[in-house]
């Protein structure tokens, strides 16, 4: 089976270039993983193939790793303006860190808002490989009604809702077609020896040749092919796939992208859960293959079958791409042979998540299963990251974006039958203070039986950014008896979880000094209570102050949105700390900034729509600052604060 993953941004055309393929056979076989992900078998001139379709947009990006994993090639599906060629950034990047065979199809050629030209022009920017043109279009008049194949020389004629006519090569597009196939010659020759030499003679080499040499270079991912074509009208089909069948490599060479499938028998691509029948995982066998109900992965694989879950089989043949059902154990973005799980490479995995959200069952009854299904999700879908919130204790669920969370949500509603409620996760402020205090506290309590008596005196001092919190003890004389001095800590601790702005206290020291205790009354809990409170009275007198966390944000994105992303940050109180050209991908630049945590959720919508979908960024804390401005409202610390 040869496997080909399309890719490009929304409204490009690929779901509809996919489907004029798949129907060039009468009975195609489709599989959908999560409405994101649609697999189409279909065979053409007898043989099996399966193309997977990618949802555009930078919400499904984080499912373009494991599908180009499982392929031979790929093929982005470019829109024909060159003001759109940055929309494509983001996939000819991942094609590029992949090391995959890749195809351009320029799509909707009856309708272009460009020269050809500009279009490969704007495309070159974001790939380090050279595309090479491999048609030119017929014009007649303003409209491109066909196209030359620049290397067989053969000229076809639209045609609406059929295959595209052969017809003779118009003159009008001869010197075109002349200029622009010595251009691709000339690129190819770089490639190679013999072809130079017939060049520099003035030989024309023979078509046969030139195709294997493309061929070569193709699967050798040298270079990148442009095709043209009219999807909606069934226009490029053939060429793109005769392209794909005689130019993308065979399963065993793609097999050899990546060192760890050398001895793999399966590679794990995609997973979904559907009600009535569970968690269903999309393979591709190698090596030796898969045999149903053997051990894959260090336990047994459950039933196996076709692409369209309708019909079992006994094994998965290397190459073949199937289903296995009842396999729990398996997980998309693995290699596996009989015993263990290899991941993916890293360019296989998704970006950071874009979207977090405290995430909690509308029904208390639904709280264990809520946790169960979040679980399995994150299992399946590479963009989901689950956490725990430190202040709430809820269950926080990163996605890629807005439109991810709602798709986890509907598919929690509809496959689990669990309804959720979703709700910001606040930020991570803390208290400290800026001068020393010392305070004492009797605890005194008498209720009948035994009595509470504990007598502390303390201090509390400020420490260094970043010191935490340090205990320290200097009674003389046995004031306080040694077996309670631990006690006296924890309470501390225990005053320190919330401040008097009911955030957590950090960076202080607590020196225990002096006290009394009573021989009879005196407990591990007195001391306690007593070393709580006080620490709880003296912090207030200690002049405390709020901190924010600042955070560090790597910045990915195409170059011409740098200049709008300056003012963005600091319109969130941002400070830049300068950006440069990223040396691992064309055209993109990588752009660092501090900011305050409290903006992650604005950087993330205001770097979506300044970059138009394509930039991302990476999070990392760096430290914690004093916040000038009016203490934030907190709702878990207002409940907190009534109690």
């Amino acid at each position: 089976m040869r496997v080909f993953t399309v890719l490009g941004p929304s409204q490009s055309g690929k779901t509809t270039l996919v489907e004029a393929i798949s129907r060039l056979d009468d009975r195609p076989t489709t599989f959908d993983v999560s409405g994101t992900v649609h697999l189409h078998g279909f065979s053409y001139l007898d043989e099996p193939w399966c193309a997977i379709d990618v949802d555009g947009g930078g919400d499904n990006l984080a499912y373009v790793g494991p599908a180009m994993a499982i392929s031979d090639a790929a093929v982005v599906v470019v829109p024909p303006d060159p003001n759109a060629a940055v929309l494509c950034a983001p996939y000819l990047r991942l094609v590029e860190e992949a090391g995959i065979p890749c195809f351009l199809f320029i799509n909707r050629m009856d309708h272009p808002n460009g020269r050809i030209r500009d279009i490969i022009a704007a495309l070159q920017t974001y790939c380090t490989h050279h595309i090479a043109l491999r048609q030119v279009p017929i014009r007649e008049g303003d409209t491109i009604i066909g196209a030359v194949d620049l290397i067989s020389e053969r000229a076809w004629k639209y045609q609406e809702g059929q295959p595209s006519a052969l017809i003779e090569l118009p003159q009008s597009v001869e010197d075109r077609e002349q200029e622009a196939r010595t251009e691709l010659l000339e690129t190819l020759s770089d490639f190679d020896d013999h072809l130079l030499e017939q060049l520099i003679e003035d030989k024309q080499p023979p078509s046969a040749e030139v195709y294997d040499l493309a061929a070569q270079v193709l699967q050798n991912h040298q270079l990148i092919p442009a095709c043209l074509g009219v999807a909606s009208n069934g226009n490029g089909l053939t060429r793109l796939m005769k392209a794909l069948r005689h130019e993308a490599p065979e399963f065993n060479i793609a097999a050899n992208r990546d060192e760890a499938a050398e001895n793999a028998r399966a590679i794990a691509g995609f997973a979904d859960v559907k009600k009535h029948i569970g968690k269903i995982v999309v393979l591709r066998g190698l090596g030796d293959g898969v045999k149903a109900h053997e051990n894959l992965g260090g336990e047994t694989v459950g039933n196996l079958t076709t692409l369209d879950a309708k019909t079992q089989i006994s094994e998965l043949p290397a190459g073949q791409i199937g289903l296995a059902v009842k396999s729990d154990h398996l997980n998309p973005g693995n290699l596996y042979d009989s015993t263990e799980a290899t991941p993916l490479p890293e360019w296989a995995s998704s970006h950071p998540v874009a979207f977090r959200q405290i995430v909690s069952p509308a029904h208390e009854r639904d709280d264990v299963r809520l946790s169960n299904a979040l679980t399995r999700l994150v299992e399946i879908d590479p963009g989901l990251h689950l956490e725990q919130d430190e202040l709430s204790g809820h269950a926080v669920l990163g996605s890629q974006g807005p439109q991810h969370m709602r798709r986890v949500t509907a598919k929690l509603a509809e496959d689990f039958g669990i309804e959720i409620a979703t709700e910001q996760v606040e930020t991570a402020y803390r208290e400290t203070i800026r001068a020393p205090v010392e305070h004492r506290h009797r605890h005194r309590k008498q209720s009948g039986g035994a009595g509470q008596f504990a007598d502390v005196v303390i201090s509390v001092a400020p420490m260094p950014r970043g010191a935490g919190f340090q205990f320290e003890e200097i009674v003389k004389g046995g004031a306080v008896p040694k077996n309670y001095i631990p006690s006296v800590e924890h309470g501390a601790k225990d005053a320190l979880a919330q401040g008097p702005e009911g955030f957590p206290v950090v960076d202080v020291k607590v020196t225990l000094s002096d006290g009394k205790h009573h021989n009879v009354d005196s407990s591990d809990y007195a001391f306690r209570t007593a070393g709580k409170n006080a620490v709880r009275e003296a912090l207030p007198q200690a002049k405390p102050v709020v901190l924010q966390p600042i955070l560090n944000a790597e910045i990915h994105l195409p170059s011409d949105f740098v200049g709008d992303l300056v003012p963005t940050i600091s319109s969130l109180q941002g400070q830049v700390l300068g950006f440069e050209g990223n040396p691992n991908a064309s055209g993109w630049e990588i752009f660092n900034a501090q900011l305050p945590a409290v903006a992650e959720d604005e950087l993330h919508r205001t770097l979506a729509s300044a970059t138009r979908g394509t930039g991302w960024v990476k999070l990392s804390f760096d430290h914690y600052e004093e916040l000038r401005g009016p203490v934030p409202k907190s709702a878990s610390r207002e409940t907190a604060n009534a109690h």
